[in-house]
């Protein structure tokens, strides 16, 4: 569950800024992930639905306008292989003498454009175009896989693909660059069942065109800190 506010509408993966907007939102996300061996290497499927509710002001010279949306957004199937690094756990040995030493991945999402959309509206929650993502999810250990000591140095490359909306706000064409991002994570254990991670993500491209007139290409920055408990 989140609550977000900000010039960003959160459901839309390309975060282009609108500077005379104000956007609140709260999102549920519920997923299932399933673990297995595809060639002897380890894989994960998983699939996840996002719903919530979003509203905005819009401020032009002295008019404000506000809209609002709820519903489900696009669900997202993703697919993560290892390429380099241990291989499958099988059984339990093989879980006892796991360590990720530096392993590479393989990661593919894809959204279905079937969430809830007003082609009449400007805020949606729903993209009615196809999108997803390629990624190489890296982890590279540093000193020993003992619980409560774990180090670990994480890097996700990827690239973001867009397709063509046909029918954005009243039936023009909207289309984005590919967007470039990179999110690093330097995660430690506090002690055996919780952990701390610095994290940091960059992204740059996903200029948007609409009927051919393009708007300016977003650059992001962003510093995060992460606590988890199990």
């Amino acid at each position: 569950y989140e609550s977000i506010s900000g010039n960003v509408n959160p459901f839309d993966p390309t975060h282009q800024v609108q500077a005379n907007a104000t956007f609140d939102a709260t999102i549920e996300i519920a997923g299932y992930a399933h673990t297995f061996a595809l060639f002897d290497r380890a894989a994960v499927a998983s699939v996840l639905f996002t719903m919530g509710r979003l509203s905005s002001d819009v401020t032009v010279g002295l008019n404000t306008t506000r809209e609002s949306a709820s519903g489900f957004g696009d669900p997202m199937l993703e697919l993560n292989v290892n390429i380099i690094g241990p291989p499958a756990q099988k059984t339990i040995p093989d879980m006892i003498r796991y360590a990720p030493g530096f392993s590479v991945d393989l990661l593919f999402d894809l959204a279905l454009p079937i969430g809830e959309y007003d082609s009449n509206k400007a805020l949606n929650i729903g993209q009615n175009r196809w999108y997803g993502r390629v990624g190489a999810p890296i982890v590279w250990q540093l000193g020993p896989w003992v619980p409560g000591r774990r180090t670990t140095l994480e890097f996700v490359p990827a690239t973001w693909l867009f397709g063509t909306n046909n029918d954005y706000n009243g039936g023009n064409t909207l289309t984005t660059d590919p967007i470039y991002q990179l999110d690093s994570h330097l995660t430690r254990d506090l002690y055996e069942r919780a952990w701390v991670s610095l994290d940091a993500t960059t992204m740059t491209g996903g200029a948007s065109s609409v009927n051919g007139v393009k708007t300016s290409k977003p650059n992001t920055q962003m510093l995060g800190l992460t606590l988890g408990y199990q």
